[in-house]
């Protein structure tokens, strides 16, 4: 299975966010991190992603008699590249996108469903902003975000860090006004 189509499922892309940063789980854990998800369905999807190579097996133990595997996100997999992009159809673009909403509304309603969810003190985000940008303007500005995001995209887990989920959405909400040729 190709990568777009691994990922064009909303388990296998919540799997695949809390795989991120470099962290090794276990199914289990991974489990207890999609409490929203059947254990049968989180399984499933772990395996999915395990057979294609886009999770690796990093450790295997035994756990009352069961092998419990610990596996790693293999990032450079998990990437929908420039060209890929660029030769899917239309239809295919609103299906990735329905895809990335449905993740993220359940990723927001795992987050609020959480005893300890505190949207004010997180500091939680949802704005939307409206900007008029010239092509240049809109490729420096993509480039400023993906330079504050890479940055960061390095970041190991520890004791004062909380993984968040950050979701640039950019499109051309309509084309440029008129121009007044009378004059």
């Amino acid at each position: 299975m190709e990568t777009v189509e691994l990922l064009l499922h909303p388990v296998r892309l919540r799997i695949v966010h809390a795989m991120s940063g470099g962290r090794t789980l276990t199914t289990s854990q991974v489990c207890e991190l999609l409490p929203d998800v059947s254990k049968a369905t989180v399984y499933r999807h772990v395996g999915m992603l395990a057979d294609s190579g886009l999770l690796e097996v990093v450790g295997e133990q035994r756990v009352r008699g069961a092998v419990e595997r610990r596996y790693l996100l293999r990032g450079e997999r998990a990437v929908i590249d420039a060209d890929t992009a660029a030769s899917v159809s239309v239809e295919d673009h609103r299906r990735v996108f329905a895809v990335a909403m449905a993740t993220l509304l359940a990723e927001f309603n795992a987050y609020l469903d959480r005893d300890d969810a505190d949207p004010t003190a997180d500091l939680v985000g949802y704005r939307q902003h409206a900007l008029w940008l010239s092509r240049d303007e809109l490729a420096e500005l993509i480039g400023e975000m993906r330079e504050a995001l890479v940055s960061r995209m390095g970041n190991t887990p520890s004791a004062e860090r909380t993984r968040h989920l950050i979701s640039p959405i950019l499109f051309p909400a309509e084309g440029p006004p008129p121009t007044d040729d009378s004059s």
